[in-house]
């Protein structure tokens, strides 16, 4: 086995030795590939094959990779690959020059040249360009993976995404798909009177989320910074300042593990609307799913992993407490104090910690018993204030907060609230936070005493919402992992 490898090693090391003396001849030649700096593109190949009845005998110049090459004598077949498909080209030495044609039997598979020629149908029925020229454009030095089998090693496609572009059709149309759910998430909001705003990433106190911040130091000022975890805080202080409605789209860090639906930075939605509440929140967000459905698929039916879910119906909406009496047979409101809730937890073996209180372990039984059988749309509502440090409470029911999370194929796909607005009750449940990072909870909040400014200077009752959008974007391109959907996924370091 040892011998068979070393052999191919030196196959491989023979091969790319052989192109650097094609490119070395090139230059020699004058005809070095890398000294062209630009080449006019009028058309990508599925606009070709998609209107061939207007394209046909017309000229046209495309550019791309080759991807497969058969030479016969005095005329050969290549097939470019450009970002909307591939294409044949049918190269004769009498339609490009002796001297050309020579140079193109030279070319290797990943080589990039721009043709240009005539559109023309083979006697096969294969919509191909008749080429007239043929200019090399780069030089690949490297050697693809073998076309048949593709990139099939996981490890390497993340790593090499470049070469997992070129050679999975699968992985390219993933990225397309990607890059339209974001637009049509930016359309719907647009249309919804929303603005779009940036703000820092890099922050003195990452709060808004409970997750452990990655840490960094300013050397121009010599202070230790953060990464943001979240976006709600300054989102937040704009809706202080009179913007209304306001989104952001952004990447966010948190210094947790990796699984296939986290990555220590990923892309976050959050949005702020004034003078709404978290009902508004639920219909903005069913509408705006659906919406984004129809647009990308063409269809609100979705299916993952062999699943289908309907996100054309209303979503299911239902209460934590309710939630948890359905699937795990324990009704919350018979529940009376943190013995009660430690008892029934030992009785029905979820583990919890000597910090957690009542509500943390509703939270806890609700995550043991009930997320997994949320597959279709689901709101989750009117969560325990002790795992909601920002929501306002139920004006009914003080213990619990307006607050829901959405749940589809057992994943959270957003998180909101009615915003806590009053700035005593905030500073309030700041100092919990506090008490909670004193006693070693990394991801506790910490308090923020200017957002504490913003609220005394007032904000209007608001309704927020922070989306996953890689999660989003898994379901709708069924995608096993997040790093399926990550053009360039955090990798552990070969060195």
């Amino acid at each position: 086995m040892a011998n068979q490898q070393n052999q191919q090693e030196q196959d491989i090391n023979a091969l790319l030795k052989v192109r650097r003396e094609k490119l070395k001849t090139l230059q020699d030649n004058g005809k070095n590939p890398f000294e062209i700096t630009k080449y006019d593109v009028t058309h990508h190949s599925m606009d070709i094959k998609d209107n061939f009845d207007e394209m046909e005998g017309k000229t046209v110049t495309v550019a791309g990779r080759i991807m497969s090459k058969r030479v016969m004598g005095k005329a050969s077949f290549c097939n470019i690959q450009d970002l909307k498909g591939n294409i044949q080209s049918y190269v004769a030495r009498d339609s490009i020059g002796e001297e050309s044609y020579a140079d193109f039997k030279k070319y290797d598979i990943g080589d990039i040249v721009g043709i240009s020629g005539e559109v023309f149908k083979t006697k096969t029925g294969e919509i191909s360009i008749h080429a007239a020229e043929v200019t090399l454009l780069t030089k690949s030095l490297q050697i693809l993976p073998e076309k048949f089998h593709g990139l099939t090693n996981t490890d390497i496609r993340y790593r090499q995404r470049y070469v997992d572009l070129i050679m999975n059709a699968e992985a390219k149309d993933t990225f397309i798909k990607r890059s339209k759910i974001i637009s049509c998430i930016r359309k719907y909001l647009d249309g919804q009177g929303f603005m779009e705003v940036e703000t820092p990433m890099l922050v003195s106190n990452a709060g808004g989320a409970a997750a452990r911040p990655f840490e960094t130091h300013f050397n121009a000022l010599d202070e230790d910074l953060k990464l943001r975890i979240s976006l709600e805080l300054y989102l937040k202080r704009l809706i202080v300042g009179g913007l209304e409605r306001v989104y952001e789209i952004g990447r966010v860090f948190r210094n947790e593990g990796l699984d296939t639906r986290h990555n220590p930075e990923f892309t976050l939605m959050e949005l702020y609307q004034a003078y709404t509440d978290y009902n508004g929140m639920m219909d903005l967000t069913e509408n705006l799913y659906r919406f984004v459905a129809q647009e990308v698929l063409g269809t609100t039916k979705v299916v993952y992993n062999g699943i289908e879910m309907d996100w054309g119906k209303p979503f299911e909406r239902i209460t934590m407490v309710d939630a948890v009496k359905k699937y795990a047979g324990v009704d919350w409101n018979e529940i009376h104090t943190l013995e009660d809730a430690r008892a029934i937890a030992d009785e029905k073996h979820v583990e919890y910690e000597e910090r957690h209180k009542k509500g943390d372990i509703l939270n806890l039984f609700f995550e043991e018993f009930v997320e997994e059988h949320l597959i279709q749309p689901t709101f989750v509502m009117d969560h325990p204030i002790e795992i909601s440090p920002l929501t306002k409470k139920k004006p009914d029911n003080p213990e619990y907060v307006e607050r829901f999370e959405m749940f589809i194929n057992g994943w959270e796909m957003c998180n909101a609230y009615s915003e806590l607005n009053d700035p005593i009750d905030q500073r309030e449940r700041f100092k919990a936070q506090d008490a909670l990072a004193d006693a070693g909870d990394e991801e506790a909040n910490h308090t923020d005493e200017d957002f504490l400014n913003a609220l005394e200077i007032g904000m209007p009752p608001t309704g927020g919402i922070g989306y996953g959008i890689d999660r989003l974007c898994m379901l709708l391109t069924d995608s096993a992992a997040i790093r399926d959907v990550l053009l360039f996924p955090t990798m552990k370091s070969l060195q």
